[in-house]
């Protein structure tokens, strides 16, 4: 009935990294090594996105105005935090962003609702 020690420390192929919270503000990217050698753009923070409009085909770089909803957390809502499913609005309307900030380097979206 004694305490339980643990069987072994904790392994480096365990650890994880604390989430990347993209925000709206000027340019910063931070690269980090992963597993395998292998390099992970993380975009701490940035002013631009990359917008697709579905109804003509054509991709532009655009700034982003706001963020206006986070759908992933209240919190992030709250904080103004880009994710993945994000609702931002750019001079062209408001976008969905399509990529994940944290884990390919790049804010790209969507357009949802064109600026009338």
């Amino acid at each position: 009935g004694g305490r339980k020690k643990p069987y072994r420390k904790k392994r480096a192929f365990e650890r994880g990294s604390f989430p990347t919270e993209t925000m709206l503000g000027e340019t910063k990217r931070k690269i980090e090594r992963r597993r395998g050698g292998n390099i992970k753009v993380r975009v701490l923070s940035d002013t631009y996105a990359c917008v697709s409009d579905p109804s003509t085909g054509q991709t532009k770089k655009v700034e982003i105005v706001r963020v206006v909803k986070n759908p992933a957390n209240v919190d992030y809502d709250r904080r103004g935090v880009i994710t993945k499913g994000t609702i931002i609005e750019t001079p062209m309307g408001l976008a969905k962003v399509t990529s994940r900030p944290g884990q390919n380097g790049v804010i790209n979206a969507v357009l949802i609702k064109e600026k009338a």
